[in-house]
């Protein structure tokens, strides 16, 4: 049996704590609470999590879900092509309304994506909002209604050579559900929490001829509050992002113990950790000689990134 794990483009912020089995990358899901208090006050809560699937995904085109909302694909990339197409799908059962902008996010040393203000952006930050254009920037789906949103990039003669990146997020809108007047008689303070489900995805603009080579090192076996944990450290040099997925194999064994998919290093970045949590199943089979290798995405040709052998006690 191989145990799969979908590591989406990010989780990220908020506290700046994330369950080491999740990676941090992009694609956040962000659940927002909104509190409505009788007296008219708004008491906000944000909370950021991530999506794992425990199945491998379509390779064609990569979908993930947060609340009712599905999206595919998860990554988009400009590199030579000038359009392209994102699709909503609400998978729920009753109609609702996402709002699409466009953020900027940092990755730092652990994986995890930063969100970034405009006024703190370098220049190629926000050259990369300057490219990016979509359309719809809000959408009303009903239930099982796709709705695609054209993604687009503006003439980049002017940029220099370079990868230029933002995070397309979809957030849902909530409906303010009409106050209970009974409840609110009283003199006490009523408070309402809202779930606002968001997903995150990057878009990625590539000028020039742009390279960038992996590779890995320093692999143990670590551990967190969830249980044992496969760690390395990832490097990148070179002038692009690297995104692919970690198959862990026996020397003998055909088939991997463990895939994990949507690993990236972007290029603000030279080296960050990495940390796959290990279920039972797999963590009583990292004895000896494993092999790690780390592969493009399977859209993206699927070749090998790179690899390295090692023996555990």
């Amino acid at each position: 049996m191989v145990t799969i794990f979908w590591h989406p483009d990010g989780v990220d912020q908020c506290s700046g704590q994330t369950s080491p089995l999740h990676e941090r990358v992009d694609g956040k899901i962000m659940r927002t609470m909104l509190g409505k208090a009788c007296g008219g006050g708004v008491a906000r809560f944000v909370v950021a999590t991530s999506l794992m699937a425990a199945t491998p995904l379509p390779m064609i085109a990569p979908a993930y879900a947060a609340g009712d909302l599905l999206i595919a694909p998860t990554r988009v990339v400009f590199d030579g092509r000038r359009g392209t197409e994102v699709i909503l799908n609400n998978i729920g059962n009753e109609e609702a309304t996402y709002r699409i902008t466009l953020e900027l996010r940092r990755m730092n040393d652990k994986g995890r994506l930063d969100d970034v203000d405009q006024a703190n952006a370098n220049e190629k930050e926000m050259a990369a909002l300057g490219v990016i254009r979509f359309a719809p920037r809000r959408v009303t789906l009903p239930p099982n209604q796709p709705q695609s949103i054209r993604v687009g990039m503006q003439a980049a003669d002017s940029l220099p050579d370079g990868e230029y990146r933002a995070h397309m997020l979809f957030r849902a809108i909530p409906k303010t559900p009409a106050a209970d007047a009974a409840q609110d008689a009283g003199n006490g303070l009523k408070i309402q929490l809202i779930p606002i489900y968001g997903i995150s995805i990057p878009v990625i603009v590539r000028k020039g001829d742009l390279k960038a080579t992996a590779a890995m090192s320093n692999l143990r076996i670590g551990a967190d509050n969830e249980g044992p944990t496969l760690e390395f450290d990832l490097s990148r040099q070179g002038d692009k992002s690297i995104f692919g997925e970690i198959h862990v194999t026996k020397p003998g064994v055909a088939e991997p113990i463990s895939i994990a998919k949507g690993i990236a290093i972007y290029p603000e970045i030279t080296m960050r950790n990495v940390s796959l949590p290990l279920p039972p199943e797999v963590a009583s089979k990292m004895h000896g000689e494993v092999v790690i290798s780390y592969y493009e995405a399977p859209e993206a040709g699927g070749g090998l990134i790179t690899q390295i052998r090692q023996v555990l006690p």
